[in-house]
């Protein structure tokens, strides 16, 4: 595939970087920092500008894809314990992206911990193209009252149908971003190939392609600005990646075998978050949420 197509898809990330530096130094009000103090409100600000600026990245890109031609809504769900913004687009080439951004006002499980400040962003990316896997990536950032705090995620690309090319490509996009800012890829990599350790039922845990990486865990890294670069860089540039492998595949022709595949990693993906995630499974994040944000447009049993 030819990369000279991927390169039009790809934005300066000096550029990108810039950008999340100019964020305002404090956050607008209502926004959740009640209770932070200067420098935690800065770097609130800065996660809240991070994560409209990479939506309106990440839905523009998936528009251009399907040529303009794009459904696109978002809902506000409120359940009193959270609050929770979804907004899912469709299209001919972009199947369906679907993206959830929660703030979470009390615990519902001993999973979570009491926090002053917030977000959770995650989305899903599912490809028309049965030669493509599927994206499932998410990023948080939380201050907890006794002023710890934790910054995380998970990038997974759960292989379906992936041809091992994009596959390498995605990798070392990633790659390049951990050697930039001199982290060892190996422990992320290694907990993202064994989540299914973790799962409610393991035997409905999502199939991954090991590339991604996952945050979540080791502990989770602090809030600081050598972390918060990192993690925006790499987050954006996981899912860049992705869509610039679509980009080269989306009129090569396809099988009956590989829509095979893809219904497959399809079904494999829903039993995942209603028997082993356990976030989607055990009821902290409600099903009316996941469920739109998360699941695929088709799943054939």
């Amino acid at each position: 595939m030819p990369r000279n197509d991927k390169t039009q898809w790809v934005w300066g990330l000096a550029l990108f970087a810039s950008a999340i530096l100019a964020a305002p130094a404090v956050a607008t009000p209502n926004d959740g920092v009640e209770g932070l103090n200067e420098e935690q409100q800065a770097f609130a600000a800065r996660h809240l500008e991070f994560l409209d600026r990479v939506d309106d990245k990440l839905f523009s890109m998936a528009r251009n894809l399907n040529s303009g031609k794009q459904s696109d809504e978002s809902e506000t769900m409120e359940f009193g314990f959270a609050d929770y913004n979804v907004r899912v687009a469709r299209g001919d080439v972009v199947e369906k992206i679907g993206r959830m951004t929660s703030r979470v006002y009390e615990p519902r499980s001993d999973r979570q911990r009491p926090t002053v400040f917030g977000r959770y962003y995650g989305v899903d990316v599912h490809a028309k193209s049965p030669l493509m896997g599927q994206v499932h990536a998410a990023i948080v950032l939380q201050y907890y009252p006794d002023g710890v705090s934790a910054l995380g995620g998970t990038l997974n690309l759960l292989k379906g149908g992936a041809q091992q090319e994009d596959l390498d490509y995605v990798k070392q996009a990633i790659d390049a971003v951990f050697e930039k800012h001199e982290r060892d890829p190996a422990p992320y990599r290694e907990r993202v190939c064994n989540m299914a350790d973790e799962a409610v039922r393991p035997e409905f845990h999502r199939k991954l392609s090991c590339v991604g990486a996952s945050f979540f865990g080791f502990p989770m890294m602090e809030v600081t600005e050598e972390n918060f670069l990192f993690m925006a860089e790499v987050y954006e540039r996981f899912i860049t990646a992705y869509l610039e492998t679509l980009n080269g595949r989306k009129d090569e022709p396809y099988t009956e075998e590989n829509i095979s595949i893809q219904d497959t990693m399809r079904l494999n993906w829903l039993e995942d978050q209603a028997f082993g995630d356990p976030y989607s499974s055990g009821g902290i994040t409600p099903y009316e949420v996941w469920g739109r944000a998360f699941l695929p447009p088709i799943v054939k049993f």
